[in-house]
């Protein structure tokens, strides 16, 4: 039977955090890692966060923002678990309060592809970013992501899956079927199944769940 895996992007499919690469481009990194930091541990508001950030942002170069969303990769061994998770007939999504751009940037890179990618943006006018963010998952939580594609693709919730790491993760990790904890912060954790460190774990306990069939030309 098929079921729905919902991945968060910036600290779970990808060690990257697009708004610190962005934020290197005009010198407010080490500002974005504190905001991020204390968003992740649940310290204040997500959309508060993402906010504060995006407004230290305003009048970065448009060019500047696409060679940072260049920078974005995914872990090793990310996109072998997405295409496994494909080839079996699984629906894969990406729900990331991050940067779409980046997102597909990373994806085409490593010559991934994903069924559905629900994430934010940041405005651009007169060839600089505005300070502003918009998108779905600014106020919008990850449960709600999470019950309307498994409602549209006609899966139990039952039969979902959730891999995140951080408070902005929680709502997702709270109703899915399978709540996965990918390296979490300490306040997510409690809400976690189980937890994993690395892609190849992650493999492993979907292979034992028998949402993969074992692959034994990649043992480890």
């Amino acid at each position: 039977m098929t079921r729905l895996v919902a991945f968060d992007f910036d600290g779970t499919l990808s060690d990257s955090e697009m708004t610190v690469l962005l934020g290197e481009r005009c010198g407010v990194a080490e500002e974005m890692a504190d905001i991020t930091e204390r968003a992740m541990n649940d310290e204040l508001s997500y959309a508060e966060s993402l906010r504060k950030r995006a407004a230290l942002l305003e009048h970065l170069e448009e060019e500047d923002a696409a060679a940072a969303y260049g920078e974005v990769e995914l872990r090793e061994g990310a996109a072998d678990v997405i295409a496994r998770l494909r080839e079996r007939g699984h629906y894969v999504a990406i729900f990331t309060g991050g940067f779409e751009r980046g997102v597909a940037a990373a994806l085409e890179k490593a010559g991934a592809e994903v069924d559905e990618i629900v994430a934010n943006r940041l405005p651009i006018e007169g060839g600089r970013l505005t300070g502003g963010v918009e998108g779905p998952l600014v106020e919008g939580t990850k449960d709600e992501q999470l019950e309307r594609v498994a409602d549209e693709q006609g899966v139990p919730m039952s039969r979902t899956v959730a891999v995140g790491d951080g408070a902005n993760d929680l709502p997702m990790l709270e109703v899915a079927g399978l709540a996965v904890g990918y390296e979490p912060k300490p306040a997510v954790e409690p809400s976690c199944d189980v937890v994993v460190n690395s892609m190849y774990e992650l493999a492993d306990l979907f292979e034992d769940e028998g949402v993969l069939v074992p692959d034994v030309q990649n043992e480890r």
